[in-house]
Order: structure tokens, then sequence, then C-alpha cells
């Protein structure tokens, strides 16, 4: 039997999708069995175990990605470890547009299908960016990635290694049964001062719309939900 041009050009479609699907494959189970046992052990450790749900805030001038975990048993999240961000990119201020190197700010969610164990840059996941928000205020790009490397435009570099414990930790949260892991980004830390640091820069009504999701956080360990009404995030909880 003859194939036709248009049968051939898909078998070949299919047998590159099947490489590429191995290759990734590989790639994680070889992290896995290098990484997950000693992961495992510093997590039992802290009192955590890999599956259970997780949620990740980050601070870009403190260059800091934090990953949280709720134990099993309680109602609580709990800090399990602060990582470096190694590089980032862009000036503070939510991302507009595509191209313009910017990291975003405000509040995502990471679901089982932008995990991508095949990244150029070792792992990755998608933080999902744009949003709903982002998009009524007509913001553009994509493939806003935590990944591995030190190199960012616009994305969370967070080196190999650190990237292998923060991908695995989320894939077996998405695998248990998380529907969808919450990132928070933040462009710094909520110090009492920031205000008067801040207070001729043009983002400062912004970044007063994502402080109250910051405090309830800080206050109860617990994600709330977010919504946005005519361009402008609330508390819905």
């Amino acid at each position: 039997m003859n194939c036709s041009p248009i049968s051939a050009t898909r078998i070949l479609i299919l047998l590159f999708a099947s490489m590429l699907f191995c290759s990734a494959n590989a790639r994680l189970e070889e992290v896995k069995k290098r990484v997950q046992s000693s992961l495992s052990g510093e997590l039992e450790r802290n009192g955590f175990s890999l599956g259970e749900q997780v949620f990740l805030r980050a601070y870009k001038k403190e260059r800091r990605l934090e990953v949280w975990i709720k134990p099993s048993d309680e109602p609580n999240y709990k800090l399990f470890k602060s990582y470096f961000i190694a590089g980032i990119s862009g000036a503070l201020g939510p991302k507009r547009a595509e191209g313009d190197r910017q990291m975003p700010e405000g509040f995502y969610e990471i679901k089982k299908s932008a995990l991508n164990p095949n990244s150029r840059y070792h792992l990755s996941f998608n933080v999902g960016y744009p949003n709903s928000y982002d998009r009524w205020h007509k913001r553009t790009g994509s493939f806003i990635m935590v990944h591995g490397s030190d190199l960012s435009i616009g994305c969370y570099a967070m080196t190999d290694a650190g990237i292998e414990e923060i991908y695995l930790i989320v894939e077996a949260a998405l695998l248990a049964g998380q529907k969808e892991v919450p990132f928070h980004s933040y462009p710094f830390n909520y110090t009492r001062s920031w205000e008067r640091v801040y207070q001729d820069s043009p983002m400062l009504e912004f970044w007063r719309e994502l402080k109250p999701v910051h405090d309830y956080f800080e206050q109860h360990k617990r994600v709330p939900q977010v919504k946005h009404r005519k361009g402008q995030y609330y508390l819905a909880d």
C-alpha cells in the first residue's frame, strides 16, 4: 500500500512528536531518579510530603520565589523553602506587551497542561499570563515561565537545580488532584515604608490593588479567591 504525501507527512510529524515525548520523559525520569529521594526526605523532615497542595509566591525586587505547602492534616499553608531567582529582567511594574521583557505582577494559576519537561531551559512551567485581568487591560504576551538556567527574558530563571525541586513539587501536587497551583507575583515585599518609598511611582495605585491579597495570605496563611471588577482586583472571600 502506497502512502500519499499527506499521510507520509503526518507519519513524520507523529514520529517527531514521539521522539520529543520520549526525550522529555527520559529527562524527567533522570531528574526524578537523581533528586526525588533527597527532596522527599527534606520535605518529610519539615513536616511535608510530595503531593500536598502547593502555593508559589514571588517577589521581584528581592529576587525570591517562595514554595508554600499545605500539610494534608492542617488547614493552613506553611513555608517550605525560599529560592533565589537567579535571572530576572525588566523593571518593577507589570508586564504590558509582548517583547517588553517585563515579568508579570498579579495573580495566576499553574495547570497540569502548563508543565513542560522538554523545555529549552531544562524544566519549566507556564505561570498563566495573561490572566483575565491582564486581558481586560489589553496586555499581551505569552509563555511566561518558571524555568531552569539563570537567563531571563521576562521569565523566572531558577537555575537547573532550583527548578528541579520546584517542578517536582508542583507536578506532584497537580498529579495528586490539585486543579491548579496559585502563583502570586509581587513587585516587592510590602514593608511598612513601601508607600513612602514609591509615592511618586505611576504604579502606586496598581500596587495598592495587590496589597490586600498579600496581606490576607500573611494574616491567614490561606490563598484567597481573587477576582476583578472593571479592571480592578478585589478579594472575593
